[in-house]
């Protein structure tokens, strides 16, 4: 670790002369060189997304502040078989889970969340979603940022929900991230269905990957545990000072300001023990976290609430990988999973997870300031289809073996939020017989996006970034919050 203490101060050292070099010879130097020749002390760090580190925004006064945690389904649940059943309706559509009761008289959700049924007092269900994207980019584009085209694309053509949040969040100085991404919510195959796009890569994520559980997880460069080492790199701080009295004396604008922020704050992060403390699950009690579920999943939403309760704006997280069955997600064709099989293997997994973290939004007093989403692109459409397996694995029988599935459903699908200050136990909207369409309060995703947005504290109708070609671009083209998912409490 010393040697890449060394190797820090070396690499600062070479950085400034390069730029008192440059001063010489012009006046101005063009941003993408001040980035290279400021951020190159920081290369050997190789730390991810350095860039990312942009917009560690603060705040005065954190106990005000509102937040928001995304747990994210991807490949979109089942609405039918988890928070929107139809017992009533015909075989084809009926699964075999039965309903049972809630602690709220009158919701009732699936026998698969036993958790959830215990505490539906402290969220609210929104069962009444619906839009065009037939495809998982499509749909996940939609949700994630507006975007109205029905079609899929291989990127993004709007800033995410997340970005623009951590855009319009920024200012001042943490040493944590305003958004952090544990397991990121940022791609499907091929497609990237998230990203800051027209913002700048400044405003994506802080990404943690990884699995949470595995006792040799960590994250590089968060922190020095060595008393020792932070003063070792601490002396060389002064070097910062330097540099950026030079890039102010090349330009006064917002480039130097930016690389004088930049370095400040990776530094911040690579020295700061709150930082270190933030994400180091290992502080936390043992039957914490075993409440929470000893696998990814669990321990992700572990990390997601003591992440928000250290001051970062916005997280997500995204459930897939083996715990969803052999596709590792949760894309319930025949072909994939068998369908029943495959809720049925993870809904402990994601029951538990969910539950202890909103259990803990509350116990904790983050109910008012911190709002928690959870749902994916869409539902599964409610006829059951029966196809041949591609191949056997977990949740799926052998390949050629017919089984029964659920396809992509856009027009319908179901949400939940928990915390947010907002009035829970409810439900928002409903679905008809058979599940297949909203018959009351349909809602959009620019409404969903727009609730967020009001959550944030963000005017959604009157705020426009301005796009690749420097046009302002509206952050919400149509759409209105959620009124019955409005903040109550302050």
């Amino acid at each position: 670790m010393f040697d890449l203490v060394d190797d820090l101060a070396l690499n600062m050292n070479k950085s400034f002369i390069n730029c008192r070099g440059l001063v010489r010879g012009t006046n101005k130097i063009g941003r993408r060189e001040l980035l290279r020749l400021g951020l190159g002390g920081f290369t050997s760090l190789s730390m991810p997304g350095l860039f990312n580190l942009r917009n560690l925004g603060g705040a005065e006064n954190q106990s005000e502040k509102t937040a928001i945690i995304l747990v994210w389904l991807r490949g979109g649940c089942s609405h039918l078989d988890t928070f929107d059943p139809k017992p009533d309706s015909p075989a084809e559509y009926r699964g075999p889970f039965k309903q049972i009761n809630t602690n709220v008289p009158g919701i009732q959700l699936t026998e698969l969340l036993p958790g959830l049924a215990g505490i539906a007092n402290k969220y609210t269900l929104l069962r009444s979603i619906a839009h065009s994207g037939g495809g998982h980019p499509a749909g996940s584009l939609q949700m994630l940022s507006g975007d109205p085209d029905a079609q899929d694309k291989p990127g993004p053509k709007y800033p995410d929900w997340m970005s623009i949040a951590n855009y319009l969040r920024s200012g001042g100085t943490k040493s944590i991230p305003n958004y952090v991404a544990v397991n990121p919510v940022d791609r499907y195959d091929s497609f990237t269905i998230a990203g800051s796009t027209y913002l700048g890569s400044g405003y994506d994520a802080f990404k943690i990957l990884g699995d949470p559980n595995n006792p040799q997880f960590s994250i590089p460069n968060i922190g020095l545990k060595d008393f020792a080492q932070r003063d070792r790199l601490a002396e060389r701080v002064g070097l910062r000072k330097s540099l950026s009295q030079v890039l102010r004396s090349i330009d006064e604008t917002s480039n130097s300001l930016a690389m004088d922020q930049f370095e400040r704050q990776a530094l911040d992060m690579f020295l700061s023990p709150k930082a270190q403390t933030a994400f180091d699950l290992s502080l936390e009690p043992e039957k914490v976290r075993d409440r929470y579920g000893r696998n990814s999943w669990g321990q992700q939403c572990l990390m997601a609430r003591r992440l928000v309760e250290s001051g970062v704006d916005i997280v997500t997280t995204e459930f897939d990988g083996p715990l969803c069955g052999r596709v590792a997600n949760w894309d319930d064709h025949a072909v994939n999973h068998h369908v029943f099989d495959a809720l049925k293997y993870r809904a402990p997994f994601f029951d538990q997870a969910v539950t202890a973290l909103i259990e803990d939004i509350y116990a904790r007093g983050l109910e008012k300031r911190v709002l928690v989403a959870v749902g994916g692109e869409f539902g599964r459409t409610p006829r059951i289809s029966h196809v041949a397996s591609s191949g056997g694995g977990v949740a799926s029988a052998a390949a050629g073996v017919v089984q029964p599935g659920r396809d992509h459903w856009p027009r319908a699908g179901s949400f939940l939020f928990a915390g947010g200050g907002i009035q829970t136990g409810q439900i928002i909207g409903a679905t008809d017989k058979k599940g297949e369409d909203p018959i009351s309060r349909k809602v959009s995703p620019e409404d969903f996006l727009a609730t967020i947005y009001q959550h944030l504290g963000i005017d959604y109708k009157n705020i426009a970034l301005k796009d690749f070609s420097g046009r302002p671009t509206p952050i919400i083209r149509s759409g209105e919050a959620i009124t019955e998912l409005a903040r109550t409490q302050s």
